[in-house]
């Protein structure tokens, strides 16, 4: 890629990018949200047209006029934002419009397609159930769901957005060795990852994008994890650990043999009993698809448990009613910021009181005080750093981690005594992960019991003070963060168990 720009109203994405990769490597791309990373991933794959600049695919000039074009080009993506049908099965999401390829019938194959994705799921190390409707899937289980897409049309160019943000260790490494083996083959294989480390263990080669700008290109033998995050955030950062010691106050959180159902009616939380105590962060360790999402669900109020009780301060809550949790205290940071943690289309200062609007200062009585609401949006657009037009702007012009700094305000604005943050960090930058680690230490720290559901081991290790670990719904394993082993959690992730019980 050439000089390639590209405009938007209002800002530029790309300015004279120059990017080149190689067949038979693995190349990686690094920036900050806002960088340009998507808009040039969306050019080379025929989404974008690129107002200047030229496409070279093996030495030859091309131009893509839609991703059909890209497809039959080749060039293939694993999307961050998926592109998923939500009543569609698994394998027909796999499928769709691949069978009207190279002269196949019309007709569609189920029993073949679900054979063919299942081999896939498990030669890759992405397990899900082919038959399985996109609604019913987590987050996490939808990514891997957009892997196989790609995997199963055997794209000679494949671009990889955040691809391992939902795997343990050992199924990562699974991924690595596909793609090395992809490129053994002449493949090229361009990954983009905010795990510095993930960079550093499969590419050949890397990128920065700062500014919509090519910043550096070098080989990633020369490269250490901090000079790489300098380059994207253009300054260095602060320790990766906060090594002062916490000491945790009395029970907050306490669960008793809790149990819920998922969205397909079966047990998605099996008798889970846990504690979390003010001033501590304990981390949910676990593959996505496992109940935590279920787990942080039933203890914000937003699903019934079937069976337990779930105490906040010594207080039994109402189960599932979202409103007596909120009443009680319980911060709720979901995985899904666009779709449940803002409404889209209503203004942020909208949004930063929806948990507050019947409360002094910004009501009185049944009357709201706009010029309070307003008030308030500045002070916490401010000390929250948030990029965003003005407080009346829709949330949905904001990146995502924009987004997740306005949940993240209005969350800890309200001052809870429970804080319960599931993903806070997927597919954020190394600058806003920076930002929302600060802000949970900073939490824990004012005595707040942080709850944190996360897939992501680094962010684990990094934050917690204890760390459990779910498998199919159950805690199958505790330990104390400074003693625990990454090889540890992953096999417990993996459904082994844990080595020193031998």
């Amino acid at each position: 890629m050439r000089g390639i720009t590209k405009r938007f109203p209002g800002v530029v994405a790309n300015e004279c990018v120059d990017f080149e990769a190689a067949a038979g490597e693995v190349h990686a791309l690094l920036g900050e949200n806002g960088a340009g990373k998507s808009t040039l991933s969306n050019i080379l794959t025929g989404l974008y047209r690129p107002d200047e600049g030229e496409i070279f695919l093996y030495g030859r000039r091309t131009e893509f006029h839609s991703p059909r074009d890209a497809i039959d080009a080749g060039v293939g993506m694993v999307h961050q934002h998926f592109r998923l049908v939500d009543p569609f099965t698994v394998a027909e999401n796999v499928a769709l419009g691949d069978h009207l390829r190279e002269g196949r019938t019309f007709f569609v194959h189920h029993r073949e397609i679900e054979r063919h994705v299942a081999e896939l799921s498990e030669r890759y190390g992405v397990p899900v159930d082919p038959r399985a409707r996109i609604w019913q899937l987590s987050l996490g289980e939808q990514q891997r769901v957009e892997i196989l897409k790609a995997l199963y049309r055997d794209a000679q160019v494949l671009i990889l957005d955040e691809p391992t943000a939902v795997l343990t260790p050992q199924e990562s490494e699974v991924l690595f060795e596909t793609l090395r083996e992809m490129a053994a083959h002449g493949r090229t294989v361009i990954f983009i990852s905010h795990k510095l480390h993930e960079v550093k263990a499969v590419a050949d080669r890397v990128t920065v994008l700062r500014d919509g700008r090519n910043v550096a290109t070098s080989g990633v033998a020369e490269a250490t994890p901090r000079s790489l995050a300098a380059l994207m955030v253009g300054r260095e950062l602060l320790p990766e650990r906060d090594e002062q010691e916490r000491s945790p106050g009395e029970s907050v959180l306490r669960l008793e043999d809790v149990w819920a159902d998922g969205d397909r009616g079966t047990a998605a939380v099996r008798g889970v009993s846990l504690d979390v105590r003010a001033g501590e962060i304990v981390a949910v360790a676990g593959v996505a698809g496992n109940g935590q999402r279920e787990l942080a669900e039933t203890i914000a109020g937003v699903r019934a448990p079937t069976r337990g009780t779930i105490e906040v301060s010594e207080k039994t809550l109402r189960t599932g009613d979202a409103r007596a949790a909120i009443a009680a205290g319980v911060g709720y940071v979901p995985e899904d910021r666009l779709g449940t943690g803002v409404a889209p289309s209503v203004s942020i200062e909208s949004n930063l009181v929806l948990k507050s609007y019947r409360r002094p200062p910004v009501s009185r009585g049944p009357l709201l005080r706009l010029r309070a609401i307003r008030d308030r949006a500045v002070e916490l657009i401010r000390r929250y750093r948030i990029a965003a037009p003005g407080p009346a702007a829709p949330a949905r012009l904001l990146s995502g981690g924009n987004v997740q700094k306005v949940v993240l305000a209005r969350e800890f604005s309200g001052q809870p005594r429970l804080l319960v943050a599931a993903s806070p960090t997927r597919g954020l930058d190394v600058g806003a992960i920076e930002s929302v680690h600060a802000y949970l230490r900073e939490a824990a720290g004012g005595g707040v019991a942080v709850l944190l559901l996360s897939e992501d081991l680094d962010e684990i290790l990094e934050l917690a003070d204890r760390i459990t670990v779910m498998y199919e719904g159950a805690i199958v394993g505790e330990m104390r963060a400074r003693e625990a082993r990454v090889e540890e959690i992953g096999l417990l992730m993996a459904g082994g168990h844990d080595p020193r019980h031998d």
